[in-house]
């Protein structure tokens, strides 16, 4: 018996189940889903590794990384995602582009090919509401951006989910990021002003830095006129050397990174030692009445990215293309009637000239 082909869920697809689900109810089952996983509430067993990669330096500076999960007796899942900061200008891409792989975890067969990168983007939003939601005080109105590309889009629209924002204040060195910043959010016009770095500081009650700032040219807000209970999810550091606030502002703060080891790697942890260091993000959620008694203090979601995070879009995806019949299915793997035949896939005359060689000698 064959196994099954493998389900591949392109842009198209994505695009198929979005129109049919809307992206209110997919950012609140990915919310409701990674706070599941992340809680360890009842079901398969999960567990992922800390990502690997390299770091690319030409021909210009990038990363290129895998970040693999599991779901015990159900999915392994992993993620291959590339950090070029230098796409948008230079080819035409968005800095982050991913790939979704899900295989069965009984057999091994590669199950479902996912695209990553709009995955990625949704996942991000959802981890900063899951972590705001503990972390900011529940009355936050104005929502502060600094940095107005892909991520600060998906982070908007993610932390509505969970707050009644009035008032979207964006800034970002690109000018031409700024000013299409509200046409990409798709929201009413006056809902999202350009403002002064220090005004989106001062009057910010949840601030997200989602910036390409390079290593070492760090940081990207001031930080010395925040609002005394602004909760800040720090996007933007993702690699070593890179970091996006002032170590003051961290040092004053309860930070709760994504994941310890790898936000001290890669995130604003790596600016602090690791009693500086306040509880993770799994942490805050299987506990979040203690930490919500957080909010009139500064607090700050130090984001990396984790593995289990994608694992859930994984699924998600997978589910929902399976649900509304969209992607398409495809043989990969090289199998057929006989496991134990590693040339049974081949056409019959192939194998059978391969034979006729081998009796003529």
């Amino acid at each position: 018996m064959q196994a099954e082909r493998t389900h591949i869920v392109d842009a198209e697809a994505i695009a198929a189940i979005v129109a049919k689900v809307g992206l209110g109810h997919l950012y609140d089952l990915t919310i409701a889903r990674m706070e599941a996983v992340l809680t360890g509430a009842p079901g398969a067993r999960v567990e992922m590794k800390q990502r690997d990669g390299f770091l690319l330096e030409a021909p210009q500076l990038g990363l290129l990384e895998w970040m693999p999960a599991v779901r015990h007796g159900v999915t392994v899942s992993i993620k291959i995602v590339g950090y070029n900061p230098h796409n948008p200008v230079k080819n035409r891409l968005p800095t982050i582009l991913s790939t979704l792989c899900a295989f069965d975890a009984d057999s091994g067969h590669l199950r479902a090919v996912v695209d990553g990168t709009f995955a990625t983007a949704i996942r991000t939003g959802a981890a900063s509401a899951l972590a705001s939601r503990v972390l900011a005080r529940p009355d936050a109105a104005v929502l502060g951006l600094v940095g107005c590309g892909a991520q600060s889009v998906t982070q908007l629209h993610a932390l509505s989910r969970v707050f009644p924002f009035t008032e979207v204040l964006v800034c970002d060195t690109d000018v031409r990021a700024e000013n299409s910043f509200e046409a990409r959010a798709r929201l009413p016009e006056g809902v999202v002003r350009i403002a002064p770095l220090a005004e989106v500081e001062e009057r910010a009650d949840v601030l997200c830095t989602a910036t390409s700032v390079a290593p070492r040219h760090g940081p990207v807000i001031r930080g010395t006129a925040l609002k005394p209970w602004v909760h800040i999810n720090a996007i933007g550091s993702d690699m070593p050397g890179k970091t996006e606030l002032p170590l003051d502002l961290l040092r004053g703060a309860v930070v709760c990174p994504d994941h310890m080891e790898q936000a001290r790697a890669e995130g604003d942890c790596q600016q602090l030692a690791p009693e500086e260091i306040g509880p993770s993000l799994t942490e805050i959620l299987q506990d979040a009445d203690a930490h919500q008694k957080l909010s009139p203090v500064t607090t700050v979601y130090d984001s990396t990215g984790l593995a289990l995070q994608d694992l859930v879009m994984v699924e998600v995806f997978e589910e929902l293309a399976r649900e509304l019949d969209v992607g398409h299915r495809i043989a990969i793997e090289a199998t057929a009637d006989d496991p134990q035949d590693p040339y049974s896939f081949l056409p019959g005359p192939v194998t059978r000239s391969w034979a006729a060689r081998l009796g003529a000698r």
